[in-house]
């Protein structure tokens, strides 16, 4: 399973990026796909998922009302559209989805992509 997360970029504070994830060796509407950040000094965090059956989105609240998950199937890829971005935001951003097909949102995240860097300035 490959994850190959781009899209990242720096960005005034109240900008928007959308960050993309093109999946290789799983089929996106198969799988349960997430989006993880990692702060400098921080521990790697979840941000929001979607379900593979349903395709509904899921959120931290940190980032709920401002972050909107996607897929595309026909593309096999994921999106983050980022909004309303805030210098709290700032992190390595990684895709990630569960280690078996069909995993539901319970499950934990077993593959984890490079990572693209999201600078959100002041």
């Amino acid at each position: 399973v490959q994850l190959q997360a781009s899209g990242g970029g720096l960005v005034q504070a109240g900008g928007s990026l959308r960050l993309s994830c093109a999946a290789s060796g799983r089929t996106i509407n198969e799988n349960t796909m997430g989006w993880f950040r990692q702060a400098p000094g921080k521990e790697r965090e979840f941000v929001a998922g979607i379900s593979w059956n349903t395709g509904r989105p899921y959120y931290a609240d940190s980032v709920k009302g401002r972050f909107t998950v996607s897929r595309d199937n026909a593309k096999n890829a994921v999106f983050l559209q980022m909004n309303s971005l805030k210098p709290e935001d700032t992190a390595v951003y990684y895709c990630a989805t569960k280690k078996l097909p069909h995993s539901g949102t319970s499950a934990p995240y077993y593959y984890f992509g490079q990572g693209t860097q999201v600078t959100v300035s002041s």
